[in-house]
């Protein structure tokens, strides 16, 4: 089911970068974010994960807590964060069941997923290999597309965002600002 503003967010039990068979409930005790992104070898979402991890005090700031999902193995990710300083927890969703479940659709194209602003990818490409990330292992399905909830202490949706190419996704300054 694709998610809107007022439905209520289904419960998962999830591996994270730090547990195994997590409730996903039993950790959402406050207005929580979602970030939805593809895998954590792709150059461009290692780097909003790094952005996400420079910036999560001023998310914390407003009362709020962030889960960044991928379709990443978890062992993976846990090997390629080990030296990483992440203050949130990472969702390793490689059965794509919250995917799959909330209709979070892959790009019909390669095309689709970089969307018009060829430049603006390439320039956040740039940023991220500036940093010393380079592509990794791919996981998943290369054609994720990317996706943002945003629910309160109840699980109740205040905010849904279906990405239409890679790029689609609100800025740190936006996500602040929404929450």
């Amino acid at each position: 089911m694709k998610l809107t503003e007022g439905m209520t967010f289904p419960n998962f039990t999830v591996n994270t970068s730090r547990e195994d068979n997590v409730d996903l409930y039993s950790r959402i005790d406050r207005k929580t974010v979602f970030w939805v992104i593809r895998y954590i070898g792709c150059t461009v979402c290692r780097y909003d994960v790094h952005v996400l991890a420079e910036n999560y005090e001023r998310i914390r700031e407003k009362g709020c807590q962030l889960f960044v999902v991928m379709q990443s193995d978890t062992d993976h990710v846990r090997r390629e964060l080990k030296d990483a300083n992440i203050p949130f927890e990472i969702i390793c969703d490689n059965e794509f069941r919250i995917y799959n479940e909330l209709e979070i659709n892959p790009a019909a194209s390669p095309e689709e997923l970089r969307g018009e602003n060829v430049e603006a990818l390439k320039e956040k490409g740039g940023k991220a290999r500036a940093l010393g990330f380079s592509h990794g292992d791919y996981e998943g399905n290369e054609l994720q597309l990317p996706a943002l909830f945003i629910v309160d202490e109840k699980c109740n949706v205040l905010k849904a965002h279906y990405g239409k190419n890679i790029l689609d996704m609100p800025s740190v300054d936006e996500l602040v600002e929404m929450i």
